[in-house]
């Protein structure tokens, strides 16, 4: 059986990415009742359960074309950033393969936070206040100018680590000085964002997204910062949890059409279009909703918590942004609630030490989506900076919580680092 669109079964589906995030994404597809035979590249220890791992670099868009051709892959899932930076959605569609992923220009929205806020304020969309910097005395007077606490990005990727909130002019002259002058990110520091510091709680709003129309995910929530009570320094994501306790159906279709769908409209306008996810990073401002981010991809640890509440079948999703045909296909979610706890290496963010022995435990009901981990000599060790994400779903909020904690107190490594606050 086909569809109108090709879906059929039997698809050869290739997710690049080897994080929990592509974890949870494999784990999502491989319940598709159209049986998709899956692939992952690189993948991990844990994906190998439902995909066949392949070897390369996520961003190595000539080994990930091979393996498209090699296996005769009918879709592409792109999980990380890097990657739909250096083309690889333009690539697969040169190749005549269908990709679930933006174009390298669509992506600009996470892979350049300049042009990211120039198209809001062009847009008129509310996001914080701020100047866009190559010198770094001009960066400085902007400084003096607005005052602190204030926000400094690295315009270009940064693994999630580019972003410092100065509570002072020391601090942020020190961290300007850091990404200008030492060049801490490279490429992607040499030009940076300062903007005023929002307040407010926190709101991950993912969208599937093709080239006209929108869908909103369920709202999430995650953790970024180290250490309990928010503190330390900012990381990729401690934890999440979704729903949101204090964002309803309007709020959410507010993000929609006043930020998401003009945004979306505009990269069509421009050329661009964008097909994948689209995650909006806000902040709930006493004006609004305002925008701190966009990310061009699934979020991590957000996937985690989001995809297994999806009530429906994710190939069919993809395959339809792919086909621009999103509009055909009815999105629905669970009544439950999901709660992700990670367990990060020790010196994690700015050090991580790998490579010690990891144990998982007796399994209790819930998830384990593995990201920094790997195989030495049949053994699982730890292989990165997050080394997994344990997930526990229920009705309730406190029993999905409950069940997290439950499953990350079963995982034993050196120095393992858990935030003991998700979703209190």
């Amino acid at each position: 059986m086909t569809t109108e669109n090709g879906l059929r079964a039997g698809l050869r589906v290739l997710v690049v990415g080897s994080g929990a995030r592509e974890h949870a994404i494999v784990w999502k597809l491989a319940q598709s009742p159209w049986d998709p035979q899956l692939f992952a590249l690189p993948g991990n220890p844990g994906m190998g359960q439902y995909a066949a791992c392949l070897p390369g670099a996520a961003d190595d868009v000539a080994r990930v074309l091979a393996a498209v051709a090699e296996h005769d892959v009918d879709l592409v899932v792109v999980g990380p950033e890097a990657p739909l930076a250096r083309g690889l959605a333009d690539a697969c569609e040169a190749a005549g393969v269908a990709v679930f992923g933006p174009s390298q220009a669509a992506a600009r929205l996470e892979t350049s936070k300049g042009f990211c806020k120039q198209l809001l304020q062009n847009l008129g969309v509310r996001t914080a206040d701020f100047g866009l910097f190559r010198d770094l005395e001009a960066a400085r007077s902007y400084v003096r100018a607005q005052g602190t606490p204030i926000v400094i990005k690295a315009d270009g990727l940064a693994a999630g680590k580019g972003v410092v909130i100065a509570e002072d002019e020391e601090t942020a002259f020190s961290v300007l000085e850091d990404l200008m002058v030492h060049g801490r990110f490279g490429a992607s520091g040499q030009q940076v964002v300062v903007e005023s510091y929002l307040t407010g709680p926190e709101l991950s709003l993912m969208c599937f997204v093709d080239a006209e129309t929108v869908v909103p995910m369920i709202p999430a929530r995650d953790y970024k910062r180290i250490g309990d009570g928010n503190t330390g320094p900012n990381t990729g994501g401690m934890g999440a949890i979704a729903p949101v306790p204090d964002v309803d159906a309007a709020l959410v279709e507010e993000v929609r059409r006043t930020i998401v769908q003009p945004v979306v409209r505009a990269l069509a306008a421009q050329g661009t279009p964008y097909r994948g996810v689209l995650y909006a990073g806000l902040m709930l401002t006493e004006e609004g909703p305002a925008v701190i981010e966009f990310n061009a991809r699934f979020g991590d640890p957000e996937t985690q918590v989001v995809l297994p509440l999806l009530d429906g079948d994710l190939l069919e999703v993809a395959w339809a942004v792919a086909h621009d045909q999103l509009g055909d296909v009815q999105v629905a979610w669970k009544a439950a609630a999901a709660t992700a706890v990670v367990a990060a290496a020790p010196g994690y963010p700015d050090s991580p030490r790998t490579g010690a022995p990891l144990q998982l435990g007796t399994p209790v009901d819930g998830l384990v989506f593995h990201a920094g981990t790997a195989l030495r000599d049949g053994a699982l060790v730890t292989a990165g900076g997050r080394v997994l994400t344990a997930v526990g779903l229920a009705e309730r909020p406190a029993d999905a919580r409950r069940i997290a904690y439950e499953i990350i107190d079963r995982v034993y490594f050196e120095g393992k680092q858990v935030r003991t606050d998700i979703g209190r």
